[in-house]
């Protein structure tokens, strides 16, 4: 099996290529035209009750609008306690729902914005296309007839020095 990065020959079964290091364990997979499939339905790297979480809440215009005036009004609650005799030590710990509130309405605006962008279809619907659809699993095909000089070995650099001598300075009094 050879290495896409750098073409040096490896073992089969190899995860990592001998020169290069590069991540080379897909390849026997890729060869038989067997690539695990991503799916769209899975968030990465969330736990499970985050998961849970993030897919039953929607992002909509409402919860949008609701969260980035809730953030509103908790920032009025802070400053109207702020000047008032009643919230002078505590007022302050208003911000951080006012803030997180607010965030999470921006946020949530911004992935509305974007899932419509992605949802929208772009360039000409009416036109067929003139070209075929490029396959996306497939690897690019590579020039085979082109010569590749042979990887310089990794520890060439690291040990130059030790087959030269320093010069001898001899001190004369």
């Amino acid at each position: 099996m050879f290495c896409p990065k750098c073409a040096s020959q490896n073992l089969d079964g190899a995860s990592f290529c001998r020169v290069c290091g590069a991540n080379i364990s897909l390849i026997p997979q890729a060869l038989s035209g067997q690539l695990p499939q991503a799916r769209e339905d899975e968030d990465v790297g969330l736990s499970g009750r985050a998961r849970r979480r993030h897919r039953r809440r929607e992002a909509s215009l409402d919860s949008v609008f609701k969260n980035v005036f809730m953030g509103i009004a908790f920032l009025l609650v802070s400053m109207a306690l702020a000047f008032s005799r009643m919230g002078t030590g505590w007022w302050f710990w208003m911000l951080i729902p006012a803030f997180s509130m607010m965030g999470t309405g921006v946020a949530q605006y911004i992935r509305l914005k974007e899932t419509q962008r992605k949802s929208v279809p772009t360039g000409n619907v009416g036109q067929p296309s003139l070209q075929p659809p490029r396959q996306v699993d497939a690897f690019p095909t590579r020039a085979t007839g082109e010569l590749v000089p042979p990887p310089p070995s990794v520890t060439e650099g690291t040990t130059r020095h030790l087959g030269a001598e320093a010069p001898t300075r001899h001190f004369d009094e």
